[in-house]
């Protein structure tokens, strides 16, 4: 899915922020009528959570707000298989929270939250082809 931030979303309180992506993820997946078997997000979209841990959806969130608490208590509550991919230099992405889970974690060194590393153009390209890799790897283990 793609969305359209609103006008003000930086002024939201972090609950008006959950809120608004849940809103969101869970219109697209009622539009789905059942058929929605995976959710993948970034970033923003990791504060749906919670959805995929409540309706028991497999779940691989690409640079997760881990500093956020819910995303971390959804996340703890989270039965399904989930995949974790964040970079070590990300401020949003906590390595001891990723390690205590009970999701695979794909955690890239050096990388940023755009899962770049900086001034390493190569470096990205290469990262971001592990990254691509393991989430085809992940996605291909749920038909098991």
């Amino acid at each position: 899915m793609w969305w359209q931030i609103p006008d003000g979303f930086a002024q939201f309180t972090v609950d008006d922020r959950i809120a608004w992506v849940e809103r969101q993820v869970t219109e697209a997946i009622e539009a789905e009528a059942g058929a929605c078997r995976l959710i993948v997000g970034k970033s923003l979209g990791s504060l749906a959570c919670g959805i995929a841990a409540d309706r028991n959806i497999p779940a691989a969130w690409l640079t997760p707000i881990l500093t956020i608490d819910h995303v971390a208590a959804a996340l703890r509550r989270a039965m399904e298989p989930t995949l974790l991919i964040g970079g070590s230099a990300d401020k949003a992405w906590d390595s001891e929270i990723a390690a205590s889970l009970r999701h695979e974690v794909l955690e890239v060194p050096s990388a940023d939250h755009g899962l770049e590393l900086a001034a390493d153009a190569a470096g990205s390209v290469e990262a971001l082809r592990h990254v691509v890799s393991r989430l085809d790897s992940f996605i291909g283990s749920l038909g098991r």
